[in-house]
């Protein structure tokens, strides 16, 4: 595929959330996944307007890969899907947080949480 252009590729996102939303110059925000019921943050992954879409439409998280420039959806390959419970905007709309019902590892590493290996020490 080719890569991302400074130029968001057309979507069928709703205009109106589409105006709210603030983009990197790749035309990407971040998406922050957590478990639904617990409040788990599970992993950061990128999306676009279409992925954004694509994961309001389809019940499943889909997002875009940086280092594949494709998109993807999670769970196809591993079979450790994100059931989508909410999406909500933060407050600059910089940033969407997607609550899930996570089934399996949510880190490709094939742990719960991408936050849950390399915990840092505080106080040193």
């Amino acid at each position: 595929m080719s890569g991302m252009s400074s130029t968001p590729a057309p979507s069928s996102l709703d205009p109106e959330i589409a105006a709210r939303l603030k983009r990197d110059a790749d035309g990407l925000f971040p998406a922050i996944a957590q478990q639904y019921d617990t409040g788990e943050v599970l992993m950061l992954g990128w999306m676009d307007d279409e992925a954004l879409h694509r994961t309001l439409t389809t019940g499943r998280c889909t997002y875009w890969s940086r280092s594949r420039q494709e998109y993807w959806v999670k769970g196809d390959t591993s079979g450790h899907a994100q059931h989508v419970k909410s999406v909500a905007l933060d407050c600059d709309a910089d940033t969407v947080l997607v609550k899930v019902d996570q089934v399996g590892a949510a880190c490709h590493t094939g742990t719960r949480t991408c936050f849950d290996t390399d915990v840092l020490t505080l106080g040193q």
